[in-house]
């Protein structure tokens, strides 16, 4: 490491003043140093390519699991990272606010706390409990390093609430609880995304990449501050172990090799300093 935790951090906000950036997702340290290897300026941890990693489904490892992973990217490469930290392990905002204090002592740059339950019959938290969530989260960065960001998510499009007015009305209750950045997986027209920008006033907008057809250059023609991929990038490293190993057990042939990385490139990859 060349660079200190506050360093990591004020860099972190800095990327969120202007223009329009990605963080990509890894998943473990090596794919976090590949990824900072290609240039990439910040890195966002993924609940599902971490859970999938330890054979378990997204959302179904513990505060403590996702807390040490933190702390393993974070001191992987120079680049600041924002947590996927789910709903905060906890319901009640003082459990959000326990957990989030020992998160940010990990050396996150940033966090996200969103306001899905995990429940299939009630899965978005009541407004007024999902606001006092995010004001237990910062105040609970606040009390160990204000310059670590909050990221706010509101899940309702990933559930089947496809209200716009809604989500707005989130965004911005959220803004005004003391998230810093604003985020609701799903959105993709350009419609929702513009609406959102200019209801915002100013917070930064991270938007999920949902279409193979999305650029970096469109989002960021929409207003679009920073753009995540969530568990894709872990989706396309298992579909290619997939293939390979399914080739094996069904066929007993080996072809899907012919596509592997080399060897001597990733041991010169991972011998960097």
């Amino acid at each position: 490491m060349t660079i200190s935790t506050a360093e990591k951090r004020a860099n972190f906000r800095k990327l969120h003043e202007s223009g329009c950036f990605v963080l990509p997702n890894p998943w473990d340290v090596g794919s976090a140093r590949y990824l900072a290897h290609l240039g990439f300026k910040a890195l966002a941890s993924t609940s599902a390519g971490y859970a999938w990693s330890t054979g378990r489904p997204d959302n179904k490892v513990t505060a403590d699991d996702v807390i040490e992973h933190l702390a393993l990217l974070s001191a992987a490469t120079d680049l600041p990272v924002n947590a996927d930290f789910e709903a905060g392990f906890a319901d009640d905002p003082a459990g959000v606010a326990a957990n989030v204090a020992r998160a940010v002592k990990s050396g996150i740059a940033g966090l996200s706390i969103e306001n899905s339950t995990g429940k299939p019959d009630k899965p978005l938290y009541d407004d007024t409990l999902a606001v006092e969530r995010i004001k237990a989260a910062r105040a609970a960065i606040d009390s160990v390093d204000p310059a670590v960001m909050l990221v706010a998510r509101c899940e309702g499009f990933l559930h089947g609430e496809r209200d716009l007015t809604k989500t707005t009305a989130r965004l911005i209750a959220f803004a005004e609880a003391g998230a810093d950045c604003l985020y609701a997986p799903g959105v993709a027209s350009d419609e929702e995304i513009t609406t959102l920008v200019k209801a915002i006033g100013g917070k930064p907008l991270n938007v999920l990449t949902v279409q193979p057809t999305m650029t970096v250059q469109h989002l960021a023609s929409l207003g679009v501050r920073r753009i995540s991929v969530g568990g894709a990038l872990a989706r396309v490293a298992w579909a290619g172990f997939m293939q390979a190993s399914q080739e094996i057990a069904g066929k007993g042939t080996f072809t899907a090799f012919a596509q592997g990385a080399k060897g001597g490139e990733l041991n010169k990859l991972f011998a960097e300093k």
